[in-house]
């Protein structure tokens, strides 16, 4: 029998345990574990979560009853000091001494804390372990100030959490850019703008020449001569492998830290092996995750006898949701090949930053970058390491179809590597839901361990075990998240049946756990639709611009969006809104859908704009929600000598009908008089176009990224039919549509299209007509202004305030003028004003 001894327990140390006891009892091999910290090994890539639940037990890979259970010997708090390569014993600092005939060395890395003088002060942190975030948690309770220095990955992930402790917060990077290793130029810049508009401030080009204080952390000094006061400083600027152990034992290390290995994980002892961040490949240490769990597959491979894995490197491509924003980089990310071509598009409106790079003929995906919005990744992922083919418009990949099939939806070979943590192929997954009959997605993680790691693999994973049993013949049920074994639909039912009016109500009655960031603004979504309360009575809320019943703008103002139904506004409506913008200095646009946007108000000032604009008789226009915008319009037969019907006066009547009604995603109308469509009606979610008879009524149409034209649902029908049918389409597409689906996502998805949708809404195939228009009317008849309600709130009035302590504004935001008005100042500006 063999006798196995690992050193260190984290990610890496636990998942080698896991792979050898899945191929080797405790009759072929002993394995102790000895781990420094005192808990057992624990998730450091959702370490963040501890800020939410300071729940150690959250967090473990496993608990302790898993070691008992798999006979592995696990010994906390005990560190390893001396390795005697002779007798192949090791000791700890306590004492205890064991012998070894392996040894695996997956010590893992500590914090790279630069040279800075002052760095011992008090108020320093290093951003690692459960202990330091216990330590950073206390300290912030006593400071109002915080400070990161680190631009990248777990810098980004300790400014969040400074933010989430109520801190005032900065990120320092030396670098002229975040994410330097991941992103280029303009993908960071639309990060860092991202980030900047939550209130976190971003320095660039900063060396930090000193940390100043008495004792205790007061300010940083930089090379520059610019300064920054600060109470709290958290250090993450990168790591070094904890390969201490190498000099006193003997052991050769890499040029840039840690053990140096050959293919089979060996060290210069083939006795000793080492794995993870411990680990020199080729002078390379992997940082990541994936590369680790490789490793320790690798190693377990060597100690069982069959020896045929190897180690030759890693992919180091990586998809994070950083500070609430997606961000990916997969492949060649910042375009070093010889030769490549970056083709990128870049919307700063929805902050979406994305760019692929193509080889020099264009035929084979190389990487790319993904900010804002990394949906596509995995598929790009795999096209970039399977060398697969590309659409003739390989710009299609990142922008989506522009008419006709975009030509992404390729087939991927069962060699396609989907999960890189546990080296699962997509061949492994077909094979395991076949094999096994597995009908539940949990089955298939908890089998093949796919989506278990990392979770970056975890939407294709899905697609996969639904295109699997789709073909193998059975029905798939797309339920809404681990929490609720429901589809969107069951839950819609359940709760309009049972009459649950909150997340937690049905939670508790329907659902498990504690929920995620899945269910629970779907499930707000479906409370909003059903009832169409207040969102702010909700006890999530299903959009983030929701909970202040605005839309965060650059630099942490908002703006404010009054409704016009239909674009008609009377003159003494006009001067409100000029009187109200001159004296709370907002900046004013008429926007694409025929309102007034007003940008740069204070979150303290939104209660009494909203006042002075109720007063003055106008409503919230919902700009902020998941609810109906505009009913655009053109001037119709009023005014217009082609106009054929008063479009002006049947698109208020409709925006009024259904203003407030939260569906599953934002919803545009539009009503031209004539079929010149001065109104765009047809790249609308429903429009209506005037004929000599009547309207034509489409549906299911928008613009933005992807556009699509809306399709005809009914010809030549009156007003009154008009308005029955939009009853019924409207209320189909609430109940059915999967959350966060346009109505041109929804009847792409939908099986029939539109033959279907006209059968269901037109011809009342399902039988549901009535029913629908009666629902339709219940929403119409609990319409709320959610302006008025919050200020006649007082509970809900006290949440419009940037400090618990007091109404002044926040002293951080600043305003540059701009063509007789303002904007947001950039940060570099605020910077040079307040040093």
């Amino acid at each position: 029998m063999k006798k196995v001894i690992v050193i260190g327990n984290g990610m890496v140390g636990y998942k080698f345990c896991e792979k050898l006891r899945a191929k080797a009892d405790a009759s072929q091999i002993s394995l102790i574990v000895y781990g420094e910290e005192p808990l057992p090994a624990y998730d450091r890539v959702h370490l963040s979560e501890y800020f939410t639940n300071q729940s150690e037990e959250d967090l473990y890979m496993a608990p302790r009853s898993w070691y008992d259970e798999h006979q592995v010997t696990l010994k906390t708090s005990q560190l390893v000091t001396t390795i005697n390569r002779d007798q192949k014993t090791i000791q700890t600092h306590t004492g205890d001494t064991e012998s070894y005939d392996y040894l695996i060395l997956a010590t893992g890395s500590r914090p790279m804390v630069p040279p800075i003088q002052g760095v011992d002060k008090k108020g320093v942190f290093v951003y690692r372990t459960i202990e330091d975030l216990e330590q950073i948690i206390a300290y912030a309770k006593t400071v109002k100030r915080g400070a990161v220095l680190g631009g990248g990955l777990l810098g980004l992930e300790a400014a969040k959490a400074l933010m989430d402790l109520s801190l005032d917060t900065q990120v320092i990077e030396f670098a002229p850019r975040l994410m330097p290793r991941q992103l280029d130029q303009a993908g960071s810049d639309m990060l860092k703008s991202k980030i900047e508009s939550l209130g976190i401030q971003i320095l660039l080009n900063k060396n930090t020449s000193q940390i100043r204080g008495n004792g205790k952390l007061d300010g940083l000094d930089f090379a520059d001569g610019t300064t920054l006061e600060t109470d709290m400083l958290v250090i993450s600027c990168g790591i070094i492998s904890r390969d201490e152990l190498a000099e006193k034992t003997g052991l050769e290390t890499g040029k840039r830290g840690g053990f140096k290995v050959n293919e089979q994980l060996q060290t210069n002892d083939p006795n000793i092996f080492a794995i993870g961040e411990a680990a020199s490949y080729n002078d390379m240490v992997y940082g990541l995750v994936a590369p680790g769990y490789d490793m320790a597959d690798t190693v377990v491979e060597q100690l069982i006898g069959t020896g045929n894995k190897t180690f030759t490197g890693a992919d180091m491509s990586t998809k994070l949701k950083l500070i609430g924003v997606d961000v990916a980089s997969f492949g060649d990310a910042l375009g070093d090949t010889p030769g490549s071509t970056p083709i990128a598009f870049e919307d700063k409106n929805t902050g979406t930053y994305k760019r692929i790079n193509l080889s020099s003929d264009r035929k084979k995906l190389l990487g790319g970058i993904l900010v804002g919005d990394s949906e596509a990744y995995g598929m790009l992922l795999q096209i970039t390491q399977n060398g697969m083919a590309l659409p003739p418009n390989p710009e299609d990949l990142i922008l989506g179809a522009r008419g006709g099939d975009s030509g992404t939806e390729m087939q991927l070979p069962d060699t396609a590597q989907i999960c890189s943590c546990e080296n699962v192929t997509k061949g492994d997954i077909v094979c395991a839901i076949k094999d096994k009959e597995l009908t539940d997605l949990n089955e298939v993680r908890s089998c093949t361990k796919a989506g278990t790691g990392c979770g970056a693999c975890s939407p294709m994973v899905a697609d996969i075990f639904t295109d699997t049993l789709k073909a193998m013949g059975q029905t798939v049920r797309k339920t809404i998240c681990a929490h609720f074994d429901y589809t969107r639909q069951e839950l819609y039912s359940l709760i309009k049946v049972k009459n649950i009016k909150s997340y937690a109500e049905l939670l508790s009655a329907y659902g498990s756990g504690d929920g995620c960031e899945t269910c629970k603004p779907a499930v707000a979504s479906l409370l909003a639709s059903i009832w169409n309360e207040p969102i702010l009575k909700q006890d999530t809320i299903q959009d983030t611009n929701d909970r202040f019943l605005a839309n965060i703008q650059k630099g942490g103002s908002y703006s404010v969006v009054p409704r016009v139904p239909g674009g008609e506004i009377t003159p003494d409506k006009l001067i409100a809104i000029g009187a109200v913008a001159k004296k709370y200095d907002l900046y004013t646009k008429i926007t694409g859908g025929q309102r007034i946007d007003l940008f740069g108000a204070r979150l303290n000032d939104l209660p009494k704009i909203w006042r002075e604009l109720i007063d003055a008789g106008f409503e919230s226009g919902h700009a902020y929600g998941k609810a109906l915008r505009t009913v655009k319009s053109c001037v119709g037969s009023t005014w217009c000598r082609y106009g054929l019907h008063d479009s002006v006066g049947f698109a208020i009547e409709i925006e009024n009908r259904y203003k407030g009604i939260r569906s599953p995603h934002k919803l545009k109308g539009g009503v031209s008089g004539c079929r010149r469509e001065c109104a765009e009606a047809q790249g609308k979610d429903f429009g209506l176009i005037a004929t000599e008879v009547g309207y034509n009524l489409y549906v299911c149409g928008n613009g933005g990224a992807n556009p699509q034209h809306a399709q005809l649902l009914a010809g030549d029908i009156d007003e009154k039919t008009a308005i029955k049918y939009l009853d019924r389409f409207l209320m189909f597409y609430i109940r059915t549509a999967e959350p966060l689906n346009r109505t041109s996502v929804w009847l792409n998805k939908l099986e029939g299209g539109i033959d279907y949708l006209r059968d269901v809404v037109v011809n009342d195939s399902l039988g549901l007509g009535e029913e629908l228009e009666k629902d339709m009317q219940a929403l119409i008849a609990a319409y709320h202004c959610e302006w008025k309600e919050a200020i006649s709130n007082p509970t809900m009035q006290a949440k419009f305030k940037h400090f618990a302590n007091t109404d002044d504004h926040d002293p951080t935001q600043h305003f540059v003028p701009m063509r007789e008005m303002k904007k947001p100042a950039e940060w570099g500006l605020v910077a040079n004003e307040t040093k």
